[in-house]
């Protein structure tokens, strides 16, 4: 029987228990131990691997006991993975530590106040797990109360601002050995603030959670802290001088999140669909970590469970309904002429060269394009194609990773675009239209072309779009899009109510140069008429017909219409 697929789980334990395919990335343990930094802070997009990473380490290196404080021996779950061979230097590290697993993602929510009482319930529920330090003699009687006051979400907010580091201490006397503590989605509460207004509020309490317990902490063995941005040491690590830094830039670690190519190979070939590798190149490959090539892991995962079970499924973009694209939204409502150019070069296949900017604040994204560009790679975005060094300011070559981000894009553009009609008055272009003023509709396209974003490569597709787009809205009307008609589709027709019987038939044409759009115009018009498009609507009492052919190259368009 095949493995079933973990999707959706983030428990080391459960994935192997219920004996779930996992691909083996237990050598983290051994490179953490193989390096010496206190605190490690690992950056990646979300969804790559951070949290089941944290959930494998807590497993690895924790003594746990059960709520009546039995041990638990995990040592179990690791039987048959690399880190088993790699030798007793690092296996007598197993089940050794008093371990703090702390994640903020759930600090999403709408205002300080929600956001702060969502952290809480998460200290809380650690200081639950670890309940049986109050059972013996380790703590004194106020060291106890002040336990059970943070563990019943009734301690001061001061209090909760230091717990982990008083976690530690009350660990550290239970076990008289040093504690690790593993943070993740540390910039979920920073990102959600921002974006909600209350950044400062969260900033300072995020500042001295951490410095407590990270910083000059005597009781710590070693932390690791995961997030999708890196947010400037100034802001949140303030003084933490024992912090590195590991960014999608670094080779080191680089293999600890997402898939690489091998892991692919060997997970097509086990669930033998070899056939898909193309496909899920196209889609989900793009990354590059350090000098690694990496799959979104979450998308793979998914992709190949519908593979197995439907030999026809085809790719989704499984990332984009799981990520915040928020964003994205943002950056094109307020995008200047440079960023519109920029994206239309990136979605059609260009790349882009950006100094890079990892110490930034959420503040600093809209200070400068460069900022805004750094967060969009940083967060999974873009990817890196090349970097190279000029004086002292490091350059990277951008470009969008694969089929599944490039569809966000497309999509979030294409919502933008939306709204955007919504908001604008077209009645100058809808009075044109009906009046055969073809010099007024050629000025209202081309100026609003110069206001969207295109997508397709300029494609014919992504004009007929756009048109019935700007025309969808016109009041008293109905706009139909490749309606059969004649001898083949119009692309587009506009009718009034048939007692009217007024229609208006559209085709479109794209030209491959400036000198090309009159042609084009006409060829497209002699179409209406060679197709009889206007037959279907005769039969059902349409006897005005205003018809028009329309030619477009760039931002620029020519339209014709009969006389």
């Amino acid at each position: 029987m095949k493995k079933t697929l973990p999707i959706g789980m983030e428990d080391f334990k459960e994935i192997i228990e219920k004996d779930c395919y996992y691909v083996d990335k237990s050598l983290f343990v051994k490179e953490l131990l193989d390096n010496s930094s206190k605190v490690r802070l690992f950056t990646r997009p979300r969804r790559f691997g951070k949290t089941l990473a944290l959930s494998m380490l807590r497993y690895f290196f924790e003594k746990e006991f059960t709520a009546e404080g039995e041990a638990i021996d995990n040592s179990g779950l690791f039987k048959g993975l690399k880190i088993f061979g790699a030798g007793e230097s690092y296996l007598k590290h197993m089940g050794q530590y008093p371990v703090i697993s702390l994640s903020l993602k759930s600090a999403k929510q709408p205002d300080f106040e929600m956001a702060y009482d969502a952290v809480v319930n998460e200290i809380s529920k650690e200081f639950v797990r670890h309940n049986y330090v109050i059972d013996g003699d380790w703590l004194l009687t106020e060291e106890k109360e002040l336990f059970i006051r943070i563990r019943e979400k009734k301690a001061s907010r001061i209090d909760y601002a230091i717990a982990l580091e008083f976690l530690t201490r009350c660990l550290k006397k239970v076990y008289q050995k040093n504690v690790i503590i593993l943070i993740d989605e540390y910039d979920v509460p920073l990102e959600n603030a921002w974006f909600r207004g209350f950044y400062g509020q969260m900033t300072d309490f995020i500042r001295s959670l951490f410095e407590s317990a990270l910083k000059s902490n005597f009781n710590l063995e070693f932390a690791v802290v995961t997030g999708c941005l890196r947010i400037s040491k100034e802001s949140i690590f303030t003084g933490l001088n024992n912090l590195e830094i590991v960014s999608v830039l670094r080779s080191r670690y680089s293999e600890y999140f997402g898939f690489t190519v091998p892991e692919v190979v060997s997970l097509l070939h086990f669930y033998h669909i070899e056939e898909k590798t193309e496909e899920v190149k196209r889609w989900y490959d793009g990354y590059l970590f350090g000098d690694t090539e990496v799959y979104n892991p979450w998308s793979m995962v998914n992709y190949v469970n519908e593979a197995v079970s439907e030999v026809n499924s085809m790719p989704r973009p499984y990332w984009a309904n799981t990520s915040s694209n928020s964003i994205i939204r943002d950056m094109i409502e307020h995008a200047g002429s440079s960023v519109k150019m920029e994206l239309e070069n990136l979605i059609a296949g260009d790349c882009i060269e950006k100094p890079v900017h990892e110490d930034i604040t959420y503040e600093d994204i809209y200070r400068s394009e460069d900022n805004l560009w750094n967060f969009l790679f940083f967060t999974g975005y873009l990817k890196k194609t090349r970097e190279y060094m000029q004086a002292d300011t490091i350059y990277m070559l951008l470009a969008i990773p694969n089929a599944e981000v490039k569809y966000i894009y497309r999509n979030t553009i294409m919502e933008w675009f939306d709204r955007q009609i919504r908001q604008k008055d077209f009645s100058l272009l809808y009075k044109a239209l009906l009046e055969k003023d073809t010099m007024m509709v050629e000025k209202e396209l081309s100026r609003n072309l110069m206001e969207t974003i295109s997508f397709f490569d300029y494609r014919e597709d992504y004009y007929h779009g756009f048109t019935t787009g700007l025309l969808k809205m016109m009041e008293g009307y109905i706009v139909e899009s490749n309606r059969e008609s004649g001898m083949g589709r119009s692309d587009i027709i506009i009718r009034s109510a048939p007692y009217e019987g007024i229609a208006v038939i559209i085709e479109t044409k794209v030209a491959d140069s400036y000198g090309q759009l009159e042609e084009k115009a006409s060829q497209a018009l002699a179409q209406i008429e060679e197709k009889q498009y206007d037959a279907g609507l005769r039969s059902e009492g349409y006897h005005t017909f205003i018809k028009y052919g329309i030619a477009f190259f760039k931002k620029l368009c020519r339209v014709l219409t009969d006389k």
